[in-house]
């Protein structure tokens, strides 16, 4: 008896709406665990000591170690039998032993200068260089640099102008996060998240908020600037009814559009931070930083690449002042902005990264400040690349 089967052909899903990749920004997409080619924060400087503390960064795992003082980095892997250098501790100054068979690497060069279970004279030494990392320290942070064997260009130059040459108060916040880092860094620059998701924080609770602005991107140098044209405090949708932005309860909403805080301020500006011109309150730079400008600081994020599944989040508030006039900002941040602005207002961008799923994406009209940012990120690395090809250094990847 023969049994007989009536089968279909699958129907092929329906292609979801909107752009089905980045291959329009090849580098781009290809850089899910992040940029080669740049400095990077890790931890605080406080966090690091005698003891090798491990650090996953863009994808490498290496470890930090402070010995006399000073940070060092190098590879997380024992080229003997692969085992965690961070395991191994410091049997000699200025250098780390392996926790399995005593392999000892000079911190500075990465040299193997002892194999301690083989003897004074083991054969094997000198013919073994374990890979080091360039390591820096700023604002409290240790900042590691991962390139494609090139010389890295001095830290300063990568990180934001006024900062380095200001004198400043600063409150940071470093913490491991879910989700890729160009979700984290496309939601700091994004235009439109703000004014709604930011609405219930109690950041912004009792600020109006607009409900729409309209908006042109601007460049000035290595940054990207979002510039405020218009803001609009309440609209009627047709079909539907009003929106507003504003409530009894809520600061009346500034009378003329300006690009120091996202939605201008009464507040006089800070002398520094008024003498940077900056031409909108919101940029972004490589390997994505952004930098928000309120009158009287500075906000930043720094989007740092674990992994193509996980990122550090970065966040340093700089006040720009120095001596006994700085200690209201600490009181303040302590006492509030720490919580508000760098918990809970935070926490909502942190929740919508972790449960971003794109591309597939449908774009809107505001996105043209995702846009903008993805071709910088394009244009930096295509130059970047060109670069190293003239110098004859083949690049690792696309990165």
């Amino acid at each position: 008896m023969t049994e007989t089967v009536n089968s279909r052909p699958a129907r092929a899903k329906p292609a979801l709406p909107g752009r089905q990749d980045w291959s329009s920004w090849p580098h781009y997409q290809a850089a899910a665990a992040g940029f080669r080619g740049y400095w990077y924060p890790v931890c605080f400087s406080s966090q690091v000591g005698e003891k090798p503390r491990a650090v996953t960064l863009l994808g490498e795992r290496l470890f930090v170690i402070r010995d006399r003082g000073k940070v060092f980095g190098m590879k997380d892997r024992c080229p003997h039998r692969g085992v965690p250098l961070s395991y191994g501790d410091k049997q000699f100054p200025g250098t780390i032993s392996c926790v399995y068979h005593g392999w000892t690497f000079d911190l500075e060069t990465g040299d193997l200068k002892a194999a301690i279970t083989d003897g004074p004279r083991s054969p094997i030494c000198g013919k073994v260089t374990q890979p080091t990392y360039d390591v820096e320290e700023r604002f409290g942070m240790v900042w590691v640099y991962i390139g494609d064997g090139e010389r890295p260009h001095p830290i300063d130059e990568q990180l934001p102008e006024e900062l380095v040459g200001n004198p400043a108060v600063v409150g940071q916040r470093i913490q491991p996060r879910t989700g890729n880092w160009r979700f984290a860094c496309e939601n700091g620059y994004d235009e439109g998240h703000a004014k709604y998701l930011h609405r219930t924080s109690l950041w912004r609770l009792f600020k109006p908020m607009p409900v729409w602005n309209s908006t042109k991107i601007v460049k000035r140098g290595r940054w990207i600037y979002r510039v405020q044209q218009e803001q609009y405090w309440e609209a009627d949708f047709p079909g539907l009814g009003r929106w507003s932005g504003t409530a009894w309860y809520k600061a009346r909403p500034p009378k003329r559009v300006g690009n120091i805080g996202n939605t201008s301020s009464h507040r006089k500006v800070n002398p520094t931070i008024a003498a940077q011109e900056f031409p909108g309150f919101a940029s972004v730079s490589m390997p994505g930083v952004l930098r928000i400008v309120y009158p009287t600081f500075i906000h930043y994020e720094f989007y740092v690449p674990t992994d193509a599944d996980n990122h550090l989040y970065v966040g340093l508030l700089a006040d720009f002042r120095k001596g006994m006039k700085a200690l209201p900002f600490y009181l303040k941040y302590l006492g509030a902005v720490r919580w508000l602005f760098h918990g809970q207002f935070s926490g909502q961008d942190k929740w919508m990264v972790e449960v971003t799923d794109a591309p597939p994406e449908k774009l809107y009209r505001p996105d043209d400040s995702l846009l903008q940012w993805r071709k910088l990120a394009e244009d930096t690395t295509e130059e970047r690349l060109e670069r190293l090809r003239a110098q004859g250094v083949e690049p690792t990847g696309t990165r």
